[in-house]
């Protein structure tokens, strides 16, 4: 009897302990949601201050692929045709140059890949050009250093691509040959740098790791992705932000957040936390009343490049928090092609509710955790 009694204390005590656990998380719900639909606003802003300012986007750095992969990626509603406008654009300068985007700067490829692969359009055939084959010539596309290899990766990966065979290339590239260029030229403090000189860049790092995140398995590639995240918490302001040549910026900032996006890693890490400001907060310090970002916070006008890689980092963001592929795995991608369209989510409500659940099934596990270990 005394035995059955102190099962059944022992019982009630984890009842209680487990009442009292699914009801803090249930209470915390609508504040996890609270957050989501801050960014989810902010994201919807500046979409829609992007569409107004790249009514009709081109093949550029600028006011193009990545207008359309920001757009496409986040879900965003664009104007009817949008998307076969940009196709058109991206036909019509194919044909002009005869399949060369650029004679040497192959990241124009992999940047127009990504970008019709947001769109679920096939880059293996655009007016009759494979716009894969340039990226199977090692050599040429490695010529922009360590941003060559990490687009050619990110571009290839986004379909599962194979990489086709390049008669004109003096080495035929591999996967592996990218991975191998891109860890070579890990400076000793665990960073990346466009030039190769001293001294790890936030954005040429971040770059890098969004490159290396699928080729995790690799002992060497993990290793090399541990070296280069402390590297970046180093580079990390004491106000959460980035800079670049000495100076805090926006895009800086976004292509970390796309980094720990793509890597899985929670942007509330501690690395990534100074003095209580997180990555995203120093993002959103950035927007402006109308939607767009500005280059530096507390400049009085927005720039486009930042509002472009802004949209592109809470989009990441947003499909992290909805459980979605990341930014740059688009097997998921929708063909967009039949005029403008609204990918998932559908609305802002289904936004909402998708986002709640999964917060609160997050906390509902944690608490179902800490009761069994009771």
């Amino acid at each position: 009897m005394t035995q059955r009694k102190g099962k059944q204390r022992r019982g009630a005590g984890r009842l209680a302990a487990l009442t009292l656990a699914l009801t803090l998380a249930l209470s915390l719900c609508p504040h996890a949601l609270a957050a989501e639909d801050v960014l989810s606003a902010a994201a919807r802003r500046a979409a829609d201050q992007l569409v107004q300012t790249v009514p009709a986007p081109q093949v550029g750095a600028v006011g193009g692929e990545w207008a359309v992969i920001g757009l496409a990626r986040g879900g965003f509603e664009v104007p009817r045709h949008y998307w076969e406008d940009y196709y058109a654009a991206v036909t019509a300068q194919v044909k002009a140059c005869g399949g060369v985007l650029h004679p040497r700067k192959y990241t124009e490829y992999s940047r127009v890949i990504l970008a019709l692969s947001a769109i679920g359009a096939d880059p293996r055939d655009v007016a009759g050009y494979d716009l894969l084959v340039p990226l199977g010539d090692f050599e040429r596309t490695i010529a922009q250093g360590v941003n060559g290899a990490a687009f050619a990766l990110l571009a290839l990966d986004a379909g599962e691509y194979e990489i086709p065979r390049n008669p004109a290339a003096a080495t035929q590239a591999t996967r592996q040959m990218y991975v191998d260029t891109i860890l070579a030229r890990q400076l000793p403090d665990g960073g990346w740098n466009l030039t190769g000189g001293d001294g790890a860049e936030a954005d040429t790092t971040a770059m890098a790791l969004q490159a290396l995140a699928g080729y995790r398995k690799q002992a060497a590639v993990s290793a090399a992705v541990d070296r280069g995240l402390a590297c970046l918490s180093g580079l990390q302001g004491l106000d959460g932000g980035f800079a670049a040549y000495g100076s805090q910026n926006t895009e800086s900032i976004a292509q970390v957040v796309v980094a720990l996006c793509q890597l899985g890693i929670p942007l509330e890490d501690a690395r990534f936390v100074k003095n209580g400001a997180t990555l995203v907060q120093r993002l959103l310090a950035a927007q402006l009343p109308n939607g767009s970002f500005c280059h530096q916070a507390g400049d009085a006008a927005g720039d486009l490049m930042a509002t472009e890689q802004a949209l592109y980092a809470l989009a990441a963001v947003l499909r992290s928090a909805s459980g979605r592929p990341a930014l740059y795995c688009m097997g998921d991608a929708e063909p967009l092609l039949s005029g403008g369209t609204e990918p998932f989510p559908k609305s802002p409500e289904m936004s909402r509710e998708i986002l709640s659940r999964r917060a609160c099934a997050k906390m509902l596990g944690a608490a179902l955790l800490c009761v069994r270990l009771l």
